[in-house]
């Protein structure tokens, strides 16, 4: 199931007559009521009656959801709240009731905190269905005492809401709330940019890639502006006013995509990344590491033990996830973060780019190993081997020889039994994107050392809601003024 806020309005009666009419983009059949806030007396009591010319007369039902806010003190400007609440296409199948439809948007609207108990003065709303797959909600944001309830962060709490609801009722497809770890997307203005100028990515994606590979690789802040330069990227480090000698911050700027003047266009590393700060960098880092260098031996020999050193501790790693996942997560996160560097170096090592095919199964392993808000965990003894692991197969530079190849092609699927353990960590915290971006870069890296095939993404069983894209996003209408997407 899937909720939808819309733009908050001013006039309820204009919503009313729009969702009992012919609708806009889809045909509403047979609109009524299926439940209304406690003390409305009888739905069929406030159901917009019919008059004798054929039309509905709307404007008993209009008092009655607009009389706290006309008695409210200093109510807002837009009091009309609208939500929507439709079934997934795995579950259209299903035809609810009235009465199923009227208790799952009671519900919602309990856990979201816009209706109350009847022995509290609370908001005044209805639910109106004119489809078998959707409802709409109405509700006046003024309680009946006067106060208004703002509806803090209401799509968030509506998302969480209805995710319980589904889960409650039992339907196939749950869209669980926002974890906070995607990465920041790019501006439509950078966007708009790209395309004019030919290039499949934005300058803001390609820097988060480089700025990703040199962090895998490096286990200090003066090793990782090293790297960033041999990539390529321009780099401007923000010194402390009080020591001039101290580090506080980066920005970096990709060359030959500035202004219109020539003049480079940089991003620190928290808007590429939450993760990408240099406070958190150095959290993740950890102690300077020792050096090091590759084992003793012909090349080719000394990177296959390499490789097979690296496998044995990605083995030991996901069976620390998997016991640590209930006990101690905060071990767990810091050894699914050091994972995801490895992962980083060895799909640069192996292709020597950022957009083949294991380094995109990196990004997604990369996007399941976050922690939340940008949390950066403690280093563990675990998390700091994988790390010395990651520089290593960095040091390594290209992998090409088969025997390489091979040991290489083994540690990418003890990577994807490690991506099983962290959708194993993250079902349990109940991070239902994430568990989802586990199984995908599991499905990926398997397809990959099964032989080099293209990775394919599994089934989605718990889908986000997508976010709109540039050319597809269009303004939600507003409340009331007889416009509506659905």
């Amino acid at each position: 199931m899937i909720a939808r806020v819309h733009r908050r309005g001013t006039r309820v009666g204009g919503l009313l007559r729009y969702l009992y009419g012919p609708g806009k983009q889809e045909e509403h059949v047979n609109p009524r009521l299926v439940a209304a806030w406690d003390g409305a007396g009888e739905l069929a009591d406030l159901e917009p009656e019919i008059t004798a010319s054929g039309k509905r007369d709307f404007r008993r039902l209009t008092a009655l959801l607009e009389e706290p806010v006309r008695a409210g003190i200093r109510p807002p400007a837009k009091p009309v709240w609208h939500c929507s609440m439709r079934l997934a296409p795995e579950d259209r199948d299903r035809v609810l009731t009235d009465g199923t439809w009227g208790r799952m948007a009671r519900e919602m609207l309990t856990e979201a905190g816009l209706a109350t108990q009847a022995d509290d003065p609370g908001l005044r709303w209805v639910v109106v269905r004119h489809n078998d797959d959707h409802v709409h909600i109405v509700v006046t944001l003024v309680r009946e005492d006067g106060r208004t309830n703002w509806a803090r962060n209401d799509y968030p709490k509506c998302v969480k809401a209805t995710c319980n609801v589904a889960r409650r009722y039992g339907l196939r497809r749950q869209v669980p709330p926002a974890d906070r770890t995607v990465h920041r997307r790019p501006h439509p203005v950078e966007v708009s940019k790209a395309r004019r100028k030919g290039w499949s990515d934005t300058p803001r994606d390609e820097l988060r890639r480089r700025v990703r590979t040199a962090v895998a690789a490096a286990g200090s802040e003066l090793e990782f502006l090293g790297r960033l330069a041999e990539a390529g990227v321009l780099i401007r480090v923000r010194r402390s006013t009080i020591n001039a000698d101290e580090i506080t911050g980066y920005a970096v700027a990709l060359p030959g995509a500035g202004t219109g003047d020539g003049q480079p266009v940089w991003f620190s590393g928290g808007r590429l990344a939450p993760d990408l700060t240099l406070p958190k960098l150095r959290r993740r880092w950890g102690d300077p590491p020792p050096a090091v260098g590759l084992p003793s031996g012909g090349r080719v020999t000394a990177r296959a033990r390499a490789l097979r050193d690296a496998a044995g501790v990605t083995q030991a790693a996901a069976e620390e996830i998997r016991r640590s996942a209930r006990e101690d997560p905060a071990a767990a996160q810091a050894v699914a973060t050091a994972a995801a560097d490895v992962l980083t170096s060895l799909a640069y090592a192996r292709e020597g780019s950022l957009r083949g095919p294991l380094h995109r199964a990196a990004e997604v392993f990369d996007r399941a190993a976050r922690d939340m808000y940008a949390r950066a965990a403690r280093t563990t003894s675990r998390s700091y081997e994988l790390r010395a692991m990651s520089r290593l197969v960095a040091l390594m530079g290209r992998i090409a020889a088969d025997e390489d190849s091979v040991a290489a092609m083994a540690l990418v699927l003890d990577m994807a039994r490690l991506a099983d353990a962290l959708e194993h960590l993250r079902t349990a915290q109940q991070r239902l994107h994430q568990a989802q971006a586990a199984r995908d870069a599991a499905g990926q890296l398997r397809a990959l050392a099964a032989g080099g095939q293209r990775p394919v993404t599994t089934p989605l069983t718990v889908t986000a809601t997508p976010s709109p894209s540039v050319d597809s996003a269009r303004r939600t209408p507003r409340a009331g003024n007889g416009r509506s997407p659905a």
